[in-house]
Parts: C-alpha cells; structure tokens; sequence
C-alpha cells in the first residue's frame, strides 16, 4: 500500500479505533477535507477482518464490481442485450478504470451512486416503468450517498446531467415529469440519509456558521467554514487555502481521455451514427449519457481538476461505445486494425527494451535507477517519466507478460472480426493489467513507506519523529501504528487542523529536533535520504546513526543499534 492509499486507510483506522465516526482525526489532529462514507463502509471491515491493507481496499473493488453490473443492467435494459454486455467490457476493461481505483480514493463508489441514480432516474421517467416510485426513491438514496461520498460534487454532478437531458428533451416543464420523481417524500428521503452527518460534524466542531472567502496561515473557524466554504466553493474557485493540490491544463483533462478510455476509445467515431432523438428507450438513453459526459466535462472545466475527477463520465461513455459496437458489430474494420496497430508497436518497443537491459544488474530496489521529475507528478502517470533504462531492468517479468499481452491482441485484432475481435482486445488487457499489477509490486519500496514500518517493528522501541509532510510517508503509520512527532511538517492536509483549541503539539522545529536529539530517549527520524546531510548540520555535535534505508528515504537515530 502505498502512501497515498495508507493515508486513507489510517483515517478508516483511526475511527475503528477511536468509536467516533463523526469527526475525523489524523496524528490526532481533526481532518476536515472527505466526506465519510467512504471510511464508514471501511470500518465494519476492519471489525469483521482486522486492520489490514487489502481490507482497506475491499470497498473499492466492491464498488468497481457493482458500477460494472450497473453499467451492464443499465445497457441492457435500455439498449439492447449486446450493447450491456459490451459497455460492461468496455468499462471493465479500459485503462482509466484500473488507474483510478488502484488508490483508495471514494470515485469509483462516487460515480457508481451517479450511475444508479441516472438509471433510476431513467426507470421511473418511463411511461410502461409500473413502478416509479421504487426508482424515484432509488434516485434520491443513490444522490444521498454521492454527498456522503464527495460532498456537494455528488449532488450537481447527476443534477445537471438530468436537468440537461429535461431541457434538451423538452420535458422539464411537463408536470408529470417531476410527479414520477415524487419531489417530496423524495427530498425527506434525501435528507433523511445525507443531513445527520453534516449536522453533527458542525455542533461537534465550532464555530458555526462562518462565510468568509478566504482562509490564511492560523485560521481555524470550524468544520463548517472549512467542509463547505474552503473544500467546495472555494476549491472550485482556486482559492482553497492551504493549496495541496495540483490542477491539470484543460487541454490534457479532455484529451487524456483517449488514454483512459483506451483501448475503447478508437471506437468513439462511430458513436457519431447512433440516434440521440429521445423518441424510444434508446433515443433517451444515448442522450442522458451525453449529457452526462457533457456536465462532468464542462463542470470540471470551470474548476480545478484532476485526471480522475472525470470518472463519473466513464459508464456513459461505456454505454455509448457498447451501443455503437453492438451496432452493426461486424463493422468497424479499420477501427479494429489500429487496435491491432497499437498493440504491434508495443509489442516491438517492449522486445527492444528487453534486449537492451539483457545482462544490467538490479542491485537494491527500483528507487536507485529512478530519476526524479516532481513537476510531472501532478499527472495521474507522471511517475512514468521517472523510469530510465537500467529501471527496466527490475521489470523483465511485467515487461515479458505485458508483451505476451500485446502479442494477445495485435494477433487477435487483426485476425478475427466483431465480438471475436472485441473478446481479444479485452483479452489483451485482462493480461496487461496482470502485468500492471506486477511492475507497481516492484515500484512499492519507492512509493510507499511499508519496508521503513517494517524495519520500526523489528527495532527496539523508540519515539519516531518523521519529516515533512505526513501524507508521503503515511504507511508507516499503517504499519507501524504509532501518532508521531513531525519536524518541519505544518503544511497541506494537516495544518487546518493544526490550529484548532485542542490540537495535540505534534509539529516540531530543527531547535525542538536538537534538544530532544540530546536527551536520553531513543529517537528514530524518518527523512529523504537527500536530506540526511541537512539533519547531520542541525543534529552538529551529537549522535546520528542510520539504521535503515529503503526507497529513498531513510531511518536516523540517536542511539545505535546492533547490526546497523
């Protein structure tokens, strides 16, 4: 588990362990910035299985399984039998779904409640639906849960999807539109799921209601100010303080997409030739999924992004690309051939790689034939740009199965036609992500911090002291489970609040790192190896051992220890 993933499994943990499951704390510091429902379906896990990484994850694969099914259900009943299946396939399998779900983060549970709020929403605007009710309910609990998943974005997301579709299909001013949604006893079910939190997170965590737009170093005005003002408005302005997030150019937001939906997207083209007139089931559903994919696109383009705030687009652009494949399957000759293509050119650059690192040594892990490139990491992929050649040397098995992969499908797509090719290139990906899976086991002592925590667990103990921000080296205390000092680190997810009456005194300076370095307990400091020298020129004068180094970062002391 990496330490992104660990941060948000810590969270879930701290919960278990502390029975509050109203405000979140992290090194003991209240945590403003999620919603709690990711962490909520953690937490009886965690009960059930113990603390665990791969309990962690349950919820998300759960939540990928169930979108799928949905996004298949969703297609069939619409559409037509072939083209469920196909959008199943489609979103099953392009590369944007397995990225964005290898992290612990609540978007693919979020764009599942979209997902089964815009079918529900679809079932009871029927005429022949006999039961309406049942799905205008399913609508309002589905929306709920997308604001106990992500806030407000769970909410406008599928709001301006549907408000969109009612204009653009003339039924927004029909009164028997809105009587099928059953407005009423729709909102009290609403409210009824998605109130309570938000309300006790605000008695529990003064001062009230505060407004003001702008926050700065020292300020602390409660969960309220900070949850809706500073996480939400805020934020989709840019003016979110403290600013611990990227943005990704719009350009790249919009074409990327290419590279997520891939190998699906060479198929978009033919998207062109279905009908979008809402005049049967359809009709209706190819233009609710267009402007489904039209709102998250535009909203997000008004707004900070990052790549993988456009997941929610993801089932509508699979019920499309499943509806046009299943149309005329045969066809698309040429869209298959560059498929084919593709996967030829990456099968020959994966055999020259393997040719060229026959023979380098992998002495150490990965991290030590990486380059740094931090102005790419704001990129789902920008750690990519890090790999060099002698890099490749320490991924010959995901590199062999990864061609294997290709090999699948350029055969497969060049030889067989309609659903045999389809099978073929879902084939070839089933395989590559094999091989994904692989390659990031072998990229784990350079992402996470879990070979630093295991080393913490064999040493005597000790109190731990850890360098700057505490979200890159968060599996340690997964692993470790200990709240520790953090020198130089009152910054990003952890600073609002820092500033709180109550908040423990958790950040520490070079003076306060000096004097407790010179005492009598042992001390063990987690920092980059790149900047042990700078803790040698603070630490002048006194003890410093290094007991243990991994990933580029390394384990100092105070105290020795035998064998190090």
């Amino acid at each position: 588990m990496d330490d992104v993933d660990a941060f948000q499994a810590q969270m879930a943990a701290n919960m278990y362990h502390s029975g509050d499951w109203v405000t979140f704390r992290i090194d003991g510091i209240r945590y403003f910035d999620k919603a709690p429902l990711k962490y909520w379906l953690t937490v009886p896990l965690y009960a059930v299985f113990g603390v665990h990484d791969w309990v962690a994850r349950i919820p998300t694969a759960l939540s990928a399984i169930l979108l799928v099914w949905a996004v298949m259900r969703f297609g069939r009943w619409a559409i037509s039998e072939k083209a469920g299946v196909y959008a199943g396939i489609v979103l099953s399998t392009c590369i944007g779904l397995f990225l964005f779900t290898r992290i612990i983060i609540p978007d693919v549970t979020l764009t599942l409640s979209i997902a089964v709020s815009l079918f529900a929403f679809s079932r009871c605007q029927e005429e022949d639906e006999p039961n309406p009710r049942k799905w205008a309910y399913v609508m309002s609990a589905a929306l709920a849960c997308g604001v106990l998943l992500k806030g407000l974005i769970g909410l406008a997301l599928p709001v301006l999807a549907i408000f969109a579709y009612l204009l653009i299909s003339r039924r927004c001013f029909r009164v028997e539109t809105w009587k099928r949604l059953y407005p009423l006893t729709g909102l009290l079910l609403f409210l009824a799921i998605a109130l309570p939190w938000h309300v006790l997170a605000t008695i529990r965590n003064p001062p009230y209601f505060d407004f003001t737009m702008h926050g700065g170093p020292g300020d602390y005005r409660g969960f309220f100010w900070f949850y809706f003002i500073n996480e939400q408005v805020l934020r989709f302005l840019n003016l979110r303080y403290p600013r611990d997030y990227d943005t990704v150019p719009r350009f790249l937001f919009w074409s990327l997409h290419l590279i997520w939906l891939f190998p699906w997207s060479v198929y978009i083209p033919r998207v062109t030739r279905l009908s979008f007139r809402p005049v049967d089931r359809a009709g209706r559903a190819a233009l609710l999924a267009l402007c489904w994919i039209s709102s998250v696109l535009l909203f997000f383009s008004f707004s900070t992004t990052q790549e993988y705030y456009s997941l929610p687009l993801y089932p509508a652009a699979a019920l499309l690309l499943g509806a046009a494949m299943a149309f005329r399957s045969n066809s698309g000759r040429l869209e298959t051939r560059i498929v084919a293509a593709i996967a030829a050119a990456a099968f020959t650059a994966i055999a020259t790689i393997l040719v060229l690192t026959k023979g380098l040594p992998t002495p150490g892990d990965i991290s030590s034939a990486l380059s740094h490139n931090p102005g790419a990491y704001k990129l789902s992929m920008g750690h990519m740009l890090d790999l060099t050649l002698s890099s490749f040397a320490y991924l010959r098995l995901p590199l062999v199965i990864a061609g294997i992969a290709c090999l699948i499908g350029a055969i497969g797509a060049w030889q067989f036609r309609g659903e045999r090719a389809f099978l073929a290139i879902a084939a070839m990906m089933v395989v590559f992500f094999h091989a994904a899976r692989l390659a990031l086991v072998v990229f784990d002592p350079y992402m996470s911090s879990r070979p630093l925590a295991d080393a913490l667990n064999r040493l005597p103990k000790g109190e731990l002291i850890v360098e700057g921000d505490y979200n890159t080296v968060s599996s340690i205390f997964f692993y470790h489970e200990v709240n520790p000092l953090i020198l130089n680190g009152r910054f990003f997810v952890l600073e609002y609040g820092s500033y709180a009456p109550d908040a423990p005194k958790a950040f520490i300076g070079d003076g306060d790192l000096k004097q407790l370095w010179a005492g009598s307990t042992r001390y063990y400091l987690v920092t980059k190896q790149r900047s042990e020298e700078r803790i040698r020129s603070v630490a002048h004068g006194l003890p410093l051992f290094e007991i243990f180094a991994s990933g580029g970062k390394v384990i100092l002391s105070n105290q020795p220890v035998s064998g190090s």
